[in-house]
């Protein structure tokens, strides 16, 4: 299998959970190297990420590290075989790595939640309002560069759209509904495209009003993409310098308590819409 010098964020966590799944078994890489006919640097380097593993060999490390739990195996094979080039390689080398890791994170998730307290969540943001959320980026970022993350992100709403759409619900703070990216007209046009979306039977958007004060995870954008078990389940928050990724058991566990916080403080569906078209009036 050929090396790769830049592995994304799938196939390092697919590299991360054979290693997890190795010291949880007490063994070594060199028992590893010996059931696989290698060298104990290509066992390393397949466990980083670095090096490409089949899906058969997937299944021989799991059998020999007694693992029983199919789901779980299964879901690592998945990860493993993915013969397909994704849609985002095609901004590869033009774009920051960790904005294809969110759309391949995106794509091959089985459920998407979003907590967002500044702005409406990406997957449902129009062309307009993205161009104003990367406008505002210190240093000042090209325009050619904009508008490559304008359509980047445009083309990453297809998850919602495709044959078999994703299930996406989105937190959203009442004050993210009422910030003027791009201005006033723009903002109306976005609030009504929200209320569209969330129309849709795969979508559902949920407000958290001002009145409910303090909340959890003040500042933070969350994203939590469900993988094929709970095991496979990853993080996603913004940052100031890119994307952050965590996969960590208590990290998992705190930012699912987030959200389950989220969703008995916010407004039902309809009485999302509702306020997002008040606001949306009031433009």
């Amino acid at each position: 299998m050929p090396t790769r010098p830049t592995p994304t964020e799938r196939q390092r966590r697919l590299g991360a959970e054979l290693r997890k799944m190795r010291l949880a078994a007490g063994k070594t890489t060199e028992y590893a190297a010996g059931l696989l006919g290698l060298d104990r640097t290509k066992v390393s380097n397949m466990e980083s990420g670095i090096r490409a593993l089949s899906p058969e060999r997937i299944r021989i490390l799991a059998s020999n590290y007694d693992c029983a739990d199919q789901g779980y195996i299964d879901g690592l094979v998945a990860m493993a075989d993915s013969r397909q080039r994704g849609w985002w390689e095609q901004y590869r080398g033009n774009l920051p790595q960790g904005l294809l890791d969110v759309a391949e994170l995106e794509w091959f998730a089985t459920r998407l939640r979003t907590l967002q307290t500044v702005h409406v969540p990406g997957l449902l943001q129009l062309s307009g309002y993205a161009r104003a959320v990367f406008d505002a980026a210190l240093p000042p970022l090209p325009g050619s560069e904009v508008e490559l993350r304008v359509a980047q992100r445009v083309q990453r709403q297809q998850v919602l759209e495709r044959d078999n759409p994703v299930e996406y619900v989105a937190y959203v703070h009442e004050w993210a509904l009422r910030m003027q990216f791009g201005g006033r007209r723009t903002t109306r046009e976005q609030l009504l495209h929200l209320c569209e979306a969330s129309e849709r039977e795969n979508v559902d958007v949920q407000v958290l009003t001002v009145e409910v004060g303090a909340f959890p995870g003040a500042g933070h954008a969350v994203l939590y993409a469900n993988g094929a078990v709970p095991q496979l389940d990853t993080v996603q928050l913004d940052s100031a310098h890119g994307g952050e990724f965590t996969h960590a058991d208590a990290q998992l566990t705190k930012y699912r308590d987030h959200l389950d916080w989220w969703h008995a403080k916010s407004l039902d569906s309809q009485a999302s819409r509702d306020l997002i078209h008040s606001i949306a009036r009031q433009l």
